[in-house]
């Protein structure tokens, strides 16, 4: 099984770049058996060894500095540095230099491959029209401004204040490195005071990697911060490159983003703000049916928006214009039934250890 050896040499490969959490790692395991969409989410690394040979035609296409890993559940809100609440991309772990035709396809799988759109022709032609406006005129999408019909959608509600806050409480205390407790101090703003630290395991493709965060006290309420150890893009890795430092920074803070003030690198550590208006969106469970389309257009334009920053808008503009009808929701096809054969391959072999058994006393 091809994949099965490829996700080992993979996960040996990032344990010479952070300290992985085994137990996390054992949670990403199970999760790549559970769904197509989850399994696609933790396995980019393939993605990227796979996609130039998959798709022989758009690997040609001109180059940016692309986000890499984009699937429709990487997309989130943030409040700008003016207090503005901000909805696009909103994790660049996998930053790298590559087609722009690769960050396309593999949204428009990730849609192909959600039991909520399942259609990658519907999802391709409302991704290609959002990102052809979004590079024409890139923008950051604000909620306050134009994208005002998101504001509904995404703004945080009560339930969702109310699970960030249980999720804060009931979290294990933690002594994280000194590298990272210097790292959150420098973050949290003068005279806040940190009450304690604690382990956290989120994310698709990142789950296994260190993530702490760090609870503080400041001016009569909680703040949070959040740690993750970055490590070298995954298509640097599938490309036998160097890879370090991270582009992270140069996409999230590029000149047709409205940045997240609180985003910064310390060391190998990536720390940023986590609150209810700052956090990553559930597509099927947050998104109307109704509107789905409307969000994937909105997707597209940030997309294109990230695009536009690597100064290649004509030439892109060019090379879609030569495209035959269908070419996105073709190229998407063939990654997803190339995916959905490695998933498979997976749930074969994925053998999740027996939960341990209790010991009870025996009956007089």
């Amino acid at each position: 099984m091809a994949f099965v050896r490829r996700n080992a040499e993979y996960e040996s490969w990032l344990r010479t770049q952070c300290d992985v959490v085994d137990v996390d790692l054992d949670k990403k395991h199970k999760r790549m058996a559970e769904s197509p969409l989850r399994f696609l989410r933790a396995t980019y690394f393939r993605y990227a060894r796979k996609v130039e040979k998959l798709l022989p035609d758009l690997a040609d296409a001109p180059h940016v500095l692309a986000v890499g890993d984009i699937h429709i559940e990487n997309f989130g809100t943030w409040r700008d540095a003016e207090g503005r609440l901000i909805w696009g991309v909103n994790d660049f772990d996998e930053a790298a230099v590559m087609p722009y035709t690769f960050d396309l396809v593999r949204l428009c799988v990730s849609a192909g491959l959600s039991p909520d759109l399942g259609d990658h022709a519907h999802a391709a032609d409302a991704i290609l029209a959002g990102y052809e406006r979004g590079l024409a005129e890139p923008a950051p999408m604000v909620l306050d401004g134009d994208a005002s019909w998101l504001r509904p959608f995404v703004s945080p509600t009560e339930k969702t204040r109310a699970d960030f806050a249980a999720e804060i409480e009931t979290l294990p205390d933690f002594d994280p490195p000194g590298e990272v407790k210097a790292g959150f101090a420098e973050s949290f703003p003068e005279g806040a005071v940190i009450e304690g630290y604690a382990p956290r395991a989120k994310g698709g493709g990142s789950l296994g990697r260190p993530r702490v965060i760090a609870v503080a006290t400041w001016r009569g309420g909680s703040i949070v911060r959040e740690a993750k150890a970055l490590v070298p893009s995954a298509w640097d890795f599938a490309h036998k490159k160097e890879g370090w430092p991270p582009r992270f920074r140069e996409l999230a803070d590029g000149p047709f983003r409205a940045p997240d003030p609180f985003l910064d690198i310390r060391g190998r550590f990536l720390i940023r703000r986590i609150a209810p208006d700052s956090r990553k969106l559930d597509f099927g469970g947050e998104i109307p049916k109704r509107l789905q389309g409307l969000f994937l257009e909105a997707m597209g334009h940030d997309i294109g928006a990230v695009h536009a920053a690597s100064g290649r808008s004509e030439d892109i503009a060019a090379h879609l214009k030569a495209r035959s009808a269908g070419w996105l929701s073709d190229a998407a096809i063939s990654v997803s039934d190339r995916t959905l054969k490695d998933f498979k391959a997976w749930q074969t072999a994925y053998k999740p250890e027996p939960a341990p058994v209790k010991a009870t006393k025996p009956k007089k």
